[in-house]
Protein backbone atom coordinates (compact mmCIF):
# COMPACT_ATOMS: atom_id res chain seq x y z
CA UNK A 1 0.00 0.00 0.00
CA UNK A 2 1.60 3.20 -0.59
CA UNK A 3 0.26 6.49 1.15
CA UNK A 4 -0.38 9.43 -1.63
CA UNK A 5 0.30 12.43 -1.72
CA UNK A 6 1.19 14.30 -4.85
CA UNK A 7 4.24 16.85 -5.46
CA UNK A 8 1.53 18.98 -6.91
CA UNK A 9 0.33 19.81 -3.48
CA UNK A 10 3.14 21.62 -2.78
CA UNK A 11 3.36 25.25 -2.11
CA UNK A 12 6.52 26.17 -3.99
CA UNK A 13 7.92 29.24 -2.74
CA UNK A 14 12.09 28.13 -2.08
CA UNK A 15 14.45 28.18 -4.69
CA UNK A 16 17.46 26.77 -5.72
CA UNK A 17 20.07 29.76 -5.79
CA UNK A 18 22.52 29.69 -8.77
CA UNK A 19 22.75 27.27 -11.03
CA UNK A 20 25.94 24.28 -10.25
CA UNK A 21 27.80 23.74 -12.73
CA UNK A 22 31.00 21.27 -13.30
CA UNK A 23 33.66 20.83 -15.63
CA UNK A 24 34.10 17.60 -16.77
CA UNK A 25 36.57 17.01 -19.18
CA UNK A 26 36.55 19.45 -21.58
CA UNK A 27 32.86 19.64 -21.41
CA UNK A 28 30.54 21.45 -19.28
CA UNK A 29 27.89 20.26 -17.93
CA UNK A 30 25.20 22.37 -16.19
CA UNK A 31 22.62 21.46 -13.53
CA UNK A 32 19.29 23.31 -14.47
CA UNK A 33 16.48 23.55 -11.77
CA UNK A 34 13.14 22.94 -13.98
CA UNK A 35 10.76 24.14 -16.19
CA UNK A 36 10.73 27.52 -14.52
CA UNK A 37 9.65 25.99 -10.93
CA UNK A 38 12.51 26.36 -8.48
CA UNK A 39 11.26 23.73 -6.65
CA UNK A 40 11.25 21.03 -9.63
CA UNK A 41 14.74 20.27 -10.21
CA UNK A 42 16.77 17.06 -11.06
CA UNK A 43 20.18 16.57 -10.59
CA UNK A 44 21.07 13.69 -12.94
CA UNK A 45 24.65 11.68 -13.41
CA UNK A 46 27.81 14.16 -14.56
CA UNK A 47 28.90 10.81 -16.17
CA UNK A 48 28.34 6.98 -16.31
CA UNK A 49 31.79 6.03 -14.98
CA UNK A 50 34.33 7.29 -12.36
CA UNK A 51 35.92 10.56 -13.86
CA UNK A 52 38.06 13.21 -12.71
CA UNK A 53 35.75 16.85 -12.53
CA UNK A 54 36.36 20.50 -11.91
CA UNK A 55 34.73 22.21 -8.57
CA UNK A 56 33.69 25.24 -10.27
CA UNK A 57 33.45 27.41 -7.00
CA UNK A 58 36.99 26.82 -5.98
CA UNK A 59 38.54 25.18 -9.16
CA UNK A 60 39.39 21.87 -7.21
CA UNK A 61 40.28 18.54 -8.95
CA UNK A 62 37.35 15.98 -7.25
CA UNK A 63 37.35 12.39 -8.22
CA UNK A 64 33.27 11.69 -9.08
CA UNK A 65 31.59 8.10 -8.77
CA UNK A 66 28.49 8.12 -9.85
CA UNK A 67 25.97 5.17 -9.21
CA UNK A 68 25.65 2.42 -11.95
CA UNK A 69 25.41 -1.47 -11.96
CA UNK A 70 28.99 -1.78 -12.16
CA UNK A 71 29.80 0.68 -8.94
CA UNK A 72 27.34 -0.22 -6.25
CA UNK A 73 26.30 -3.27 -4.41
CA UNK A 74 22.86 -3.49 -3.68
CA UNK A 75 22.25 -4.69 0.10
CA UNK A 76 25.48 -4.93 0.61
CA UNK A 77 28.59 -4.08 1.37
CA UNK A 78 32.29 -3.98 0.39
CA UNK A 79 34.80 -5.87 2.27
CA UNK A 80 38.19 -6.65 1.60
CA UNK A 81 38.17 -8.80 -1.65
CA UNK A 82 36.36 -5.83 -3.15
CA UNK A 83 38.33 -4.02 -6.50
CA UNK A 84 38.70 -0.30 -5.64
CA UNK A 85 36.67 1.97 -8.13
CA UNK A 86 39.52 4.73 -8.28
CA UNK A 87 42.56 5.27 -5.93
CA UNK A 88 42.73 8.84 -4.65
CA UNK A 89 45.67 10.49 -2.43
CA UNK A 90 45.43 11.44 1.25
CA UNK A 91 43.48 14.72 1.16
CA UNK A 92 41.55 14.56 -2.36
CA UNK A 93 38.06 15.71 -2.90
CA UNK A 94 35.08 12.90 -3.95
CA UNK A 95 32.21 13.26 -5.13
CA UNK A 96 29.46 10.92 -5.02
CA UNK A 97 26.29 11.08 -6.85
CA UNK A 98 23.92 8.47 -4.36
CA UNK A 99 20.55 6.78 -4.49
CA UNK A 100 17.92 5.97 -2.81
CA UNK A 101 16.50 3.19 -2.38
CA UNK A 102 13.38 3.58 -2.04
CA UNK A 103 11.36 4.34 -5.09
CA UNK A 104 13.32 1.64 -6.46
CA UNK A 105 12.32 -1.59 -4.38
CA UNK A 106 10.52 -4.51 -5.18
CA UNK A 107 7.63 -3.84 -3.00
CA UNK A 108 7.37 -0.43 -4.71
CA UNK A 109 7.30 -2.28 -8.06
CA UNK A 110 10.79 -1.62 -8.74
CA UNK A 111 9.82 0.96 -11.34
CA UNK A 112 10.74 4.43 -10.07
CA UNK A 113 9.13 6.19 -13.04
CA UNK A 114 5.89 4.06 -12.37
CA UNK A 115 5.87 4.70 -8.65
CA UNK A 116 7.34 8.45 -8.64
CA UNK A 117 5.19 9.03 -11.80
CA UNK A 118 1.90 8.01 -9.73
CA UNK A 119 2.73 11.20 -7.51
CA UNK A 120 2.58 13.57 -10.39
CA UNK A 121 6.24 13.22 -10.96
CA UNK A 122 7.28 13.60 -14.58
CA UNK A 123 9.67 11.09 -16.00
CA UNK A 124 12.55 13.52 -16.64
CA UNK A 125 12.71 14.30 -13.25
CA UNK A 126 13.44 10.81 -11.77
CA UNK A 127 16.76 10.03 -11.76
CA UNK A 128 18.37 8.29 -14.80
CA UNK A 129 20.46 6.30 -12.06
CA UNK A 130 17.50 4.80 -10.39
CA UNK A 131 15.94 3.74 -13.35
CA UNK A 132 18.68 2.21 -14.74
CA UNK A 133 19.66 0.22 -11.63
CA UNK A 134 16.13 -0.77 -10.97
CA UNK A 135 15.19 -1.92 -14.56
CA UNK A 136 18.63 -3.94 -14.82
CA UNK A 137 19.22 -7.57 -14.40
CA UNK A 138 21.34 -6.71 -11.30
CA UNK A 139 20.49 -9.21 -8.05
CA UNK A 140 18.70 -8.25 -5.24
CA UNK A 141 16.69 -10.34 -2.68
CA UNK A 142 14.57 -8.37 -1.18
CA UNK A 143 13.67 -10.31 1.82
CA UNK A 144 17.49 -11.50 2.27
CA UNK A 145 19.33 -8.44 0.99
CA UNK A 146 19.62 -5.35 2.82
CA UNK A 147 17.29 -2.57 0.93
CA UNK A 148 20.59 0.30 0.75
CA UNK A 149 22.32 1.10 -2.55
CA UNK A 150 25.82 1.33 -1.94
CA UNK A 151 28.46 3.44 -3.84
CA UNK A 152 32.42 2.49 -3.89
CA UNK A 153 34.57 1.44 -2.76
CA UNK A 154 37.46 3.80 -3.29
CA UNK A 155 40.63 3.21 -2.09
CA UNK A 156 43.18 5.88 -0.36
CA UNK A 157 46.58 6.10 -1.45
CA UNK A 158 49.01 4.48 1.31
CA UNK A 159 46.02 3.53 3.54
CA UNK A 160 46.83 0.11 5.61
CA UNK A 161 45.35 -1.77 8.50
CA UNK A 162 45.95 0.39 11.94
CA UNK A 163 45.75 3.75 10.25
CA UNK A 164 42.83 6.04 10.21
CA UNK A 165 40.42 7.51 7.43
CA UNK A 166 39.61 11.27 8.40
CA UNK A 167 36.22 12.14 5.94
CA UNK A 168 35.27 15.80 6.21
CA UNK A 169 31.41 16.08 4.74
CA UNK A 170 31.79 19.16 2.64
CA UNK A 171 28.33 19.47 0.54
CA UNK A 172 25.52 17.49 0.33
CA UNK A 173 22.96 18.50 -2.23
CA UNK A 174 19.53 16.82 -2.65
CA UNK A 175 19.36 15.55 -6.54
CA UNK A 176 15.48 16.30 -6.53
CA UNK A 177 12.87 17.62 -4.55
CA UNK A 178 11.24 14.48 -3.32
CA UNK A 179 11.60 11.64 -0.93
CA UNK A 180 10.09 8.56 0.75
CA UNK A 181 9.53 7.52 4.12
CA UNK A 182 8.31 3.71 4.74
CA UNK A 183 7.12 1.15 7.22
CA UNK A 184 6.98 -2.17 6.30
CA UNK A 185 5.49 -5.33 8.08
CA UNK A 186 7.73 -7.13 10.96
CA UNK A 187 9.92 -4.07 10.85
CA UNK A 188 10.08 -0.55 12.95
CA UNK A 189 9.84 0.18 15.92
CA UNK A 190 6.14 -1.25 16.50
CA UNK A 191 6.52 -4.15 14.74
CA UNK A 192 3.19 -6.64 14.57
CA UNK A 193 1.28 -3.21 15.23
CA UNK A 194 2.65 -0.90 12.39
CA UNK A 195 1.52 -0.72 9.53
CA UNK A 196 -2.13 -1.26 10.15
CA UNK A 197 -2.54 -3.14 7.27
CA UNK A 198 -3.71 -6.74 7.22
CA UNK A 199 -0.01 -8.78 7.53
CA UNK A 200 0.68 -10.94 4.27
CA UNK A 201 0.55 -14.45 4.62
CA UNK A 202 4.27 -16.86 4.94
CA UNK A 203 5.54 -17.53 3.05
CA UNK A 204 5.75 -15.00 0.76
CA UNK A 205 6.06 -15.30 -2.90
CA UNK A 206 4.98 -12.44 -4.36
CA UNK A 207 6.51 -8.88 -4.43
CA UNK A 208 3.32 -7.19 -5.06
CA UNK A 209 2.83 -4.03 -3.03
CA UNK A 210 -1.14 -4.71 -2.86
CA UNK A 211 -0.42 -8.27 -1.15
CA UNK A 212 2.63 -7.11 1.41
CA UNK A 213 0.84 -4.56 2.43
CA UNK A 214 3.81 -1.98 3.01
CA UNK A 215 3.11 1.73 3.96
CA UNK A 216 5.45 4.32 2.13
CA UNK A 217 4.82 7.73 2.31
CA UNK A 218 5.46 9.82 -0.28
CA UNK A 219 7.23 13.19 0.97
CA UNK A 220 7.83 16.65 -1.23
CA UNK A 221 10.55 18.51 0.13
CA UNK A 222 10.66 22.36 -0.53
CA UNK A 223 13.26 25.32 0.41
CA UNK A 224 12.27 28.69 2.79
CA UNK A 225 13.38 31.61 0.60
CA UNK A 226 13.80 34.02 4.27
CA UNK A 227 15.97 30.91 6.07
CA UNK A 228 17.50 28.74 3.43
CA UNK A 229 16.04 25.96 5.32
CA UNK A 230 14.75 22.92 3.69
CA UNK A 231 11.34 21.55 4.80
CA UNK A 232 9.79 18.14 4.78
CA UNK A 233 6.50 18.17 4.12
CA UNK A 234 3.38 16.20 4.98
CA UNK A 235 -0.58 16.55 5.28
CA UNK A 236 -3.14 16.27 7.39
CA UNK A 237 -6.81 14.06 6.88
CA UNK A 238 -7.70 17.56 5.50
CA UNK A 239 -4.70 18.41 3.47
CA UNK A 240 -3.15 20.58 5.64
CA UNK A 241 0.50 20.80 5.66
CA UNK A 242 3.22 19.45 8.32
CA UNK A 243 6.54 20.73 7.72
CA UNK A 244 9.66 19.96 9.65
CA UNK A 245 13.34 20.86 9.41
CA UNK A 246 14.68 18.72 6.42
CA UNK A 247 18.79 18.54 6.84
CA UNK A 248 20.61 16.48 4.66
CA UNK A 249 23.17 13.56 5.89
CA UNK A 250 24.81 10.08 4.89
CA UNK A 251 23.65 7.29 6.48
CA UNK A 252 26.06 5.06 5.24
CA UNK A 253 29.60 5.92 5.67
CA UNK A 254 32.29 2.94 6.09
CA UNK A 255 35.18 1.41 5.44
CA UNK A 256 35.52 -2.12 4.30
CA UNK A 257 35.57 -4.70 7.37
CA UNK A 258 38.70 -7.70 7.10
CA UNK A 259 36.65 -10.46 5.83
CA UNK A 260 35.62 -12.50 2.52
CA UNK A 261 32.34 -12.84 3.73
CA UNK A 262 29.36 -11.15 2.42
CA UNK A 263 28.48 -7.74 4.54
CA UNK A 264 24.50 -7.00 5.38
CA UNK A 265 24.16 -3.46 4.42
CA UNK A 266 21.62 -2.90 7.09
CA UNK A 267 23.57 -3.54 10.92
CA UNK A 268 26.18 -0.90 11.66
CA UNK A 269 29.41 -1.94 13.34
CA UNK A 270 33.00 -1.42 13.72
CA UNK A 271 33.65 -1.01 9.91
CA UNK A 272 31.02 2.37 10.50
CA UNK A 273 28.28 1.48 7.60
CA UNK A 274 24.42 2.05 8.23
CA UNK A 275 25.47 4.04 11.56
CA UNK A 276 22.36 6.22 10.86
CA UNK A 277 23.57 9.24 12.91
CA UNK A 278 21.80 12.42 11.73
CA UNK A 279 24.03 15.21 13.43
CA UNK A 280 27.26 14.23 10.77
CA UNK A 281 25.82 16.74 8.08
CA UNK A 282 27.81 19.15 6.45
CA UNK A 283 30.61 20.25 8.44
CA UNK A 284 30.69 17.49 10.45
CA UNK A 285 34.19 14.84 10.51
CA UNK A 286 33.78 11.05 11.02
CA UNK A 287 36.97 9.24 11.29
CA UNK A 288 37.15 5.71 10.27
CA UNK A 289 39.47 2.86 11.29
CA UNK A 290 41.15 1.00 8.61
CA UNK A 291 40.57 -2.51 8.14
CA UNK A 292 42.24 -3.31 5.13
CA UNK A 293 44.93 -2.37 2.24
CA UNK A 294 43.27 1.24 1.00
CA UNK A 295 40.36 1.61 3.13
CA UNK A 296 37.85 0.74 0.74
CA UNK A 297 35.97 3.73 1.63
CA UNK A 298 32.29 3.85 0.92
CA UNK A 299 28.57 5.64 0.77
CA UNK A 300 24.74 5.43 0.55
CA UNK A 301 21.72 5.37 2.25
CA UNK A 302 21.34 9.08 1.60
CA UNK A 303 19.00 11.00 4.36
CA UNK A 304 17.10 14.49 3.59
CA UNK A 305 15.74 14.53 7.13
CA UNK A 306 15.57 12.03 10.73
CA UNK A 307 14.20 12.00 13.84
CA UNK A 308 16.44 10.35 16.57
CA UNK A 309 14.82 6.52 16.70
CA UNK A 310 13.80 6.24 13.47
CA UNK A 311 11.17 4.64 14.34
CA UNK A 312 8.82 4.31 11.55
CA UNK A 313 11.75 2.14 10.10
CA UNK A 314 13.18 5.10 7.38
CA UNK A 315 14.05 8.40 7.82
CA UNK A 316 13.29 10.66 5.04
CA UNK A 317 15.16 8.82 2.06
CA UNK A 318 16.19 10.92 -0.71
CA UNK A 319 18.83 10.65 -3.44
CA UNK A 320 22.14 12.84 -2.35
CA UNK A 321 24.84 14.35 -4.37
CA UNK A 322 27.74 13.96 -1.68
CA UNK A 323 31.13 15.98 -1.75
CA UNK A 324 33.59 14.52 0.73
CA UNK A 325 37.22 15.59 1.65
CA UNK A 326 39.55 12.29 2.53
CA UNK A 327 42.72 12.21 4.28
CA UNK A 328 44.74 9.23 5.41
CA UNK A 329 46.01 9.74 8.86
CA UNK A 330 49.02 7.09 9.78
CA UNK A 331 49.64 4.86 12.67
CA UNK A 332 46.42 6.17 14.40
CA UNK A 333 47.25 8.12 17.01
CA UNK A 334 48.13 12.09 15.87
CA UNK A 335 45.07 13.81 14.70
CA UNK A 336 42.32 11.47 15.41
CA UNK A 337 40.02 11.23 18.72
CA UNK A 338 42.80 8.81 20.42
CA UNK A 339 45.38 9.61 23.15
CA UNK A 340 47.24 6.27 22.93
CA UNK A 341 46.52 2.73 21.54
CA UNK A 342 44.19 2.23 18.31
CA UNK A 343 40.84 3.66 17.25
CA UNK A 344 38.79 0.55 16.75
CA UNK A 345 35.63 2.22 15.69
CA UNK A 346 33.70 5.25 14.17
CA UNK A 347 34.24 8.85 15.66
CA UNK A 348 32.19 11.49 14.69
CA UNK A 349 33.22 15.40 15.13
CA UNK A 350 31.61 18.81 14.48
CA UNK A 351 31.64 22.19 15.55
CA UNK A 352 30.26 21.66 18.99
CA UNK A 353 30.44 18.15 19.76
CA UNK A 354 32.12 15.32 19.73
CA UNK A 355 30.43 12.44 19.15
CA UNK A 356 30.69 8.74 20.18
CA UNK A 357 28.95 5.34 19.20
CA UNK A 358 27.83 2.59 20.43
CA UNK A 359 26.52 -0.81 18.29
CA UNK A 360 24.44 -3.67 19.93
CA UNK A 361 21.60 -5.75 19.02
CA UNK A 362 20.70 -4.99 22.74
CA UNK A 363 19.78 -1.19 23.14
CA UNK A 364 21.06 -1.34 27.11
CA UNK A 365 24.16 -3.14 25.43
CA UNK A 366 24.70 -0.38 23.29
CA UNK A 367 24.61 2.16 25.66
CA UNK A 368 27.21 0.81 27.77
CA UNK A 369 29.79 0.39 24.95
CA UNK A 370 28.97 4.25 23.87
CA UNK A 371 29.41 5.36 27.88
CA UNK A 372 32.60 3.31 27.55
CA UNK A 373 33.63 4.77 24.39
CA UNK A 374 32.97 8.36 26.09
CA UNK A 375 35.05 7.54 28.82
CA UNK A 376 38.16 6.25 27.17
CA UNK A 377 38.00 9.81 25.10
CA UNK A 378 38.18 12.00 28.07
CA UNK A 379 40.43 10.02 29.72
CA UNK A 380 42.86 9.91 26.51
CA UNK A 381 42.82 12.98 24.74
CA UNK A 382 41.34 15.19 27.64
CA UNK A 383 42.97 13.99 30.37
CA UNK A 384 40.03 13.61 33.16
CA UNK A 385 40.21 10.04 35.41
CA UNK A 386 37.65 7.53 34.79
CA UNK A 387 35.48 8.10 37.51
CA UNK A 388 35.26 12.21 36.65
CA UNK A 389 34.86 11.41 33.30
CA UNK A 390 31.75 9.35 34.33
CA UNK A 391 30.64 11.57 36.42
CA UNK A 392 30.89 14.61 33.99
CA UNK A 393 28.47 12.57 31.05
CA UNK A 394 26.07 12.00 33.99
CA UNK A 395 25.73 15.51 34.70
CA UNK A 396 26.37 16.65 31.05
CA UNK A 397 25.98 14.93 28.09
CA UNK A 398 23.10 13.90 26.15
CA UNK A 399 22.82 10.17 25.15
CA UNK A 400 20.72 9.80 22.15
CA UNK A 401 19.38 6.77 20.28
CA UNK A 402 20.23 6.99 16.88
CA UNK A 403 17.45 4.39 15.47
CA UNK A 404 16.38 1.36 16.94
CA UNK A 405 15.55 -0.38 13.76
CA UNK A 406 18.49 -1.52 12.06
CA UNK A 407 19.45 -4.99 13.85
CA UNK A 408 22.49 -3.31 15.66
CA UNK A 409 20.56 -0.47 17.45
CA UNK A 410 22.90 2.59 17.80
CA UNK A 411 23.94 5.11 21.06
CA UNK A 412 25.38 7.90 20.17
CA UNK A 413 26.73 10.79 23.08
CA UNK A 414 27.02 14.63 22.25
CA UNK A 415 30.15 15.70 24.15
CA UNK A 416 30.10 19.37 24.18
CA UNK A 417 33.11 20.66 23.04
CA UNK A 418 32.75 23.95 24.93
CA UNK A 419 32.64 22.58 28.51
CA UNK A 420 36.29 21.87 27.89
CA UNK A 421 37.48 24.77 26.62
CA UNK A 422 40.00 25.64 28.87
CA UNK A 423 41.83 22.86 28.09
CA UNK A 424 41.49 23.05 24.37
CA UNK A 425 42.87 26.77 25.05
CA UNK A 426 46.24 25.44 26.59
CA UNK A 427 46.75 23.04 23.87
Amino acid sequence: MTMKASIKDVVRRGHLGALSAVVLGAVVVTVLPGCGDSNIFVLQPLASKPSTITIEDSGEKAAYIPSTTETIKWGRLPNATDVPLVTITSGSVVVFDTLSHEGLLEDQGRNPADYFGSHDVEKQYVLDDAIEIAGSSINHDFYKDGPHIVTGPIAIEGAMPGDVLKVEVLNLIPRVPYGVISNRHSKGALPGEFPETPRPSEPLHSHDPQTLGNVSVFTPIEKDTETEQWLGILNNREGKRVTFPATPFMGIMGVAPNTEELVHSVPPDVHGGNIDIKDLGVGATLYLPVFVKGGLFFTGDPHMAQGNGEVALTALEQSIRATFRITLIRNNVAGTPVGSGTLMQPFGETKDFWITMGFDRDLDEAMKKTVRESIRFLEEKLDMDRATALAYLSAATDFNVSQVVDGNKGIHALIRKKDFASILESD
